[in-house]
């Protein structure tokens, strides 16, 4: 341990880049500028609080607004988003941004929230989109992809010119809550033999916005902390603020108890300094969140390992790397509805996020990160700290198992911030320790009244020193801040610490005091003559104290009891209120005498209302007129009851199936006429080599970009083929399925990782020479790769059959010429019919090129019997598909109900009898499920693809790909736990109902 007296040297010393804060720099607009410590807008200096949404990934547009607010009542003042290019571009050339896609909802919703945004818009995102959010039609160019090559690049202009259109429109400098752009996506490495990184090709990608009428910073995201790509100042192809993404956990949820050595970053800030130190330290991603591959261990055992211990601990190391813009990715994940995601993952996108896939806020990370964003709020001399650049131990602690990071403020109003973590961050035990701090009060040794402070497994803290709340100054905090507000006739400050932890704090001058609650023990301590302060030391429980200094009221908590506490703002108010109580605060408003909450409920509750401003004397929750007391503090005090609501949900396995067969393709008369046929004896495709057949089988040549695809051979036999060498490729966990005519070849069921797969199956014999036979195939495409390394051109991996033979019985090659192949995906393929749901929710089975997916079907092209159904399911290798309607009358407009549908997975599934399932909601994909891979068997549907008054079409198809008879276990739809709600209501979506297609095969 180092002497007391070295311990302002120290601080000083680790001032680097804060001590002298440069002035705001004006870029092209003077509303968003920023100096080396934060953001400004409208020349307030913000710290930027963001989390990840996709809007993309929850096409209901009034139900965005929900997702602004739950991320608002966090304490975040942000939300960064990604747009899919292969959503508004499935048509090469054709910018569709319509309905589901209309994004300028997305921004209307922000703004009536009270967020900013900031633009990712691609046209490369990766997001674990399907192509990375490329669409498929770029396989076919022969330009190496995110580089300088100009066929790339003339492919890029008209989806950035229309997007950044929307985008400059909603600018802030437009009145718009967009704040920030980001011209490209984790550029961050290249393959061998490309220019990397290329100031061109980033120059031009930056020019395309500024074009479009872009006038905000531009921002990077390099994939790596020591990247230091297209830093500010470099010249060509420079952004305005440089910055990088941090997933330290990474993404492997098998041991989720377990967080890797090494992997808790300490240098963030002494890289930051030597890359950019005239910029904010910026971290536009940090991992929110783990994806799931197909395979994967479910996300709920991601949540254990991105959890709230997580948070604090992650979390708090970022803050004592200074940073400043800082984004969550994710904050809310979504559904990969509609074949969107790529093939490394599957349905579900809840990503283990703070706001799970339906929604609901109960995760204990979401409210682990509202204490911390809400005390960032509160405390503006955290902008101008400076972060002590090295480990310390031994110097704020004599405890070298605990290490301390000084953020100091060299003016005496912002305070000082000591961030304390374990030395050893994997360790699980509890570590006793004690603190000397430097103080305007003088170096202290804290505890002062005795004892010691615990940080226990898995912990971090922010202890403050000289911290103004409001015109009281606390000398030191031990006990963490969630908030503090000054209102009419007090200041109240919102303190807490783990259950049983020893804390104390002192409060500059001696104070006369009272206390209500558990007993507290106080101290008055007299430095000199002129300096005395009030010492405070209690044991955290889950009983609250008041402590009241004068008029600054301390509340002070445990932390379970924190988590219950609120900090909404005011609408058009620069106060806030304090709420204790809910499920969950959404906004406060005052009109006139009358203060308006908008809350949501899931138990009886008593709600505690902190700092009613004056003059307000009725109380309006989610509209109604609610009576209350005033208890001795000021407080208003409400009763909410809650009953759950009454509402019957359909029983699936008593419902009135109709059937018909999805795999006509291998009856005898089936006709493929009008079908493409497959005669590109060449491709464009820079990923693969030279073809290995005589003409392309990829599918993205003839334009079909998703779901499954099929493919039919046509050839007169000689007699002598006896089996069949076929390699498919789908990505990973696909599967492939062959027929010979109508006679079952065999199947590759698929597994969790095999992308390409090689089979050689015997053909049913004898073949006779001079018939005409068919092969039908069945591919079934789980997405397009992302493409992750600059000009490696992975997203052009392509789908379906890259190699085949014919083989006699003595193993001699037959000649391959001799097949000609059609080839089918979504009906229309780049011209899709369904604009209402996008290029992406269709694939090639024949029911979606019907468009017997969508609702109300027609039924004179189904058999009704009870003896087909999805529990009875198909006796041979096929596809079969099943639909059925039921009504919901779910009061949706007074609860929040979350509804999903789970597929029994019967564990006495053999070999065999695997099957693979799409499951339609209302014409939505809205699930697929492979039942011997998984992990998902449980698909959250949103509000608004489901009609909670109405009627409800849902279908599955099912594919069998084993010898043996396959059906579905079962299958149901269950509800969450009902929400008493402030949301407003929901809106179905109109994407339209069964019409005949004109062409369809």
């Amino acid at each position: 341990m180092r002497p007391l007296s070295v311990l302002l040297a120290v601080s000083a010393a680790a001032g680097l880049g804060h001590a002298e804060t440069l002035k705001p720099q004006t870029l092209l607009q003077d509303i968003v500028t920023f100096d080396n410590s934060s953001l400004f807008i409208k020349g307030e200096r913000l710290m930027i609080f963001s989390g990840e949404v996709h809007p993309f990934r929850l096409p209901v547009p009034s139900l965005w607004l929900d997702i602004f607010q739950k991320v608002k009542a966090l304490g975040l003042n942000t939300v960064s988003f990604y747009l899919d290019w292969a959503l508004l571009e499935g048509e090469p050339g054709i910018f569709r941004g319509e309905g589901i896609f209309d994004y300028s909802a997305f921004f209307e919703a922000a703004k009536e929230a009270g967020m900013y945004l900031i633009a990712r818009p691609g046209p490369y995102i990766n997001a674990e989109a399907s192509g990375g959010g490329f669409p498929g039609w770029l396989q076919r160019i022969k330009g190496h992809l995110r580089t300088a090559d100009p066929e790339y690049l003339a492919a890029t202009d008209n989806y950035v010119a229309n997007v950044d259109k929307l985008i400059a429109k909603y600018q802030i400098t437009n009145g718009g809550p967009i704040i920030l752009y980001q011209p490209e996506n984790e550029y961050t490495g290249a393959a061998s033999g490309v220019k990397f990184p290329d100031p061109d090709y980033m120059q031009y990608v930056i020019d395309q916005a500024r074009n479009a009428g872009i006038v905000l910073p531009m921002m990077s995201n390099d994939a790596s902390w020591t990247g230091g790509h297209n830093l500010p100042g470099s010249g060509k192809g420079e952004v305005d603020i440089y910055g990088h993404d941090g997933y330290p956990l990474g993404f492997d949820c098998k041991n989720p108890t377990t967080w890797p050595l090494g992997n808790l970053i300490t240098q963030y800030r002494a890289q930051h300094l030597k890359f950019s130190p005239s910029t904010p330290y910026t971290v536009p991603e940090f991992q929110g969140g783990s994806f799931d591959p197909w395979g994967g261990y479910g996300f709920d055992q991601c949540e254990q390992l991105i959890n709230h211990e997580q948070v604090r601990v992650f979390y708090k190391n970022m803050f004592a790397s200074g940073v400043t813009i800082f984004n969550l990715y994710m904050i809310f994940g979504g559904t990969n509805w509609g074949n969107l995601g790529h093939p490394g993952g599957y349905t579900s996108y809840d990503y283990a996020a703070a706001i799970a896939e339906d929604r609901t806020v109960s995760r204990e990370k979401y409210s682990e990160l509202k204490l911390e964003a809400n005390f960032l709020k509160v405390s503006p001399g955290y902008l101008t700290a400076t972060p002590d650049t090295s480990n310390r131990t031994g110097i704020y602690s004599p405890n070298t198992d605990i290490t301390v990071t000084a953020l100091v403020n060299y003016t005496p109003e912002g305070g000082s911030f000591y961030v304390v973590r374990h030395t050893d961050y994997q360790t699980l035990a509890s570590t006793p320790y004690t603190l000397s701090l430097p103080t305007s009060a003088g170096n202290l040794s804290i505890p002062i009244l005795g004892g010691s402070l615990t940080l226990s497994r898995r912990d971090s803290k922010i202890h403050v020193a000289d911290y103004s709340v409001d015109d009281h100054k606390l000398i030191y905090s031990t006990a963490e801040i969630f908030t503090w507000k000054k209102f009419s006739n007090r200041t109240v400050l919102v303190v807490y610490g783990g259950e049983g932890e020893t804390h104390e704090l002192a409060i500059a001058d001696e104070v006369k005091w009272t206390s209500t609650g558990p007993p507290v023990q106080v101290k008055t301590v007299k430095k000199d003559d002129k300096k005395s302060f009030t010492v405070v030391q209690w044991k955290a429980n889950s009983e609250r104290r008041i402590f009241k200094a004068g008029n600054l009221h301390i509340y002070i908590l445990d932390r379970n009891t924190a988590y219950n506490y609120w900090a909404p703002q005011i609408t058009n108010s620069l106060s806030s209120l304090i709420v204790h109580g809910g499920y969950l605060i959404r906004s406060a408003s005052i009109n006139g005498t009358s203060l308006s909450l908008q809350a949501d409920f899931n138990t009886t509750t008593t709600l505690e209302v902190i700092g009613v401003p004056l003059g307000a004397s009725e109380l309006q929750i989610n509209g109604e007129t609610t009576e209350y007391r005033v208890n001795s503090e000021g407080n208003y005090i409400v009763e909410i009851d809650y009953e759950a609501p009454f509402f019957s949900l359909p029983d699936l396995s008593t419902a009135k199936w109709y059937y018909i067969d999805s795999l006509p393709e291998i009856q005898p008369d089936y006709d493929d006429s009008a079908w493409p046929s497959a005669n590109l004896k060449s491709t464009n495709n820079t990923y693969v080599g030279p073809l290995k057949t005589p003409v392309s089988l990829y599918a993205s040549d003839y334009g079909f970009h998703t779901g499954a695809l099929l493919f039919r051979g046509h050839f007169t036999a000689t007699g002598a083929e006896t089996k069949l060498f076929i390699s498919t490729i789908g990505g990973s966990a696909f599967g492939s399925s062959v027929w010979l005519n109508s006679s079952f070849v065999g199947s590759w069921p698929g597994s969790g990782a095999a992308s390409v797969h090689n089979d050689t199956y015997d053909l049913p014999s004898p073949l006779v020479a001079g018939q005409h036979y068919v092969f039908t195939v069945l591919v079934d495409n789980m997405g397009l790769d992302e493409d992750w390394t600059v000009g490696d051109d992975t997203m052009k991996l392509p789908r379906g059959i890259l190699d085949y033979s014919l083989n006699s019985n003595t193993n001699t090659t037959l000649p391959t010429s001799n097949i000609t192949w059609k080839l089918t995906g979504n009906l229309g393929g780049e011209q899709y019919r369904d604009k209402a749901r996008g290029p992406l929710n269709e694939g090639g089975l024949f029911i979606e090129r019907q468009g017997y997916h969508l609702p109300s079907p027609p039924s004179s092209s189904f058999s009704s019997s009870n003896a087909s159904t999805p529990f009875t399911g198909l006796s041979s290798p096929g596809v079969a598909f099943y639909t059925t309607s039921f009504l919901l009358s779910i009061p949706s407009s007074q609860y929040d109900i979350p509804l999903r549908f789970v597929f029994d997975n019967s564990t006495s599934l053999e070999s065999g009898q695997e099957y693979r399932a799409w499951l339609y909601v209302n014409g939505f994909q809205y699930g697929r499920y492979v039942s011997h891979i998984g992990p998902q068997s449980s698909f959250p549907v949103p509000e608004g693809i489901l009609n909670y008054q109405g009627e409800n079409w849902v279908g599955v198809a099912v594919w069998a790909t084993g010898k043996k008879d396959a059906k579905v276990p079962g299958l149901r739809v269950e509800a969450g736990t009902p929400v008493r709600t402030g949301r407003r209501e929901v809106e179905v979506v109109k994407a339209g109902e069964w019409k005949k297609r004109t062409g369809a095969y």
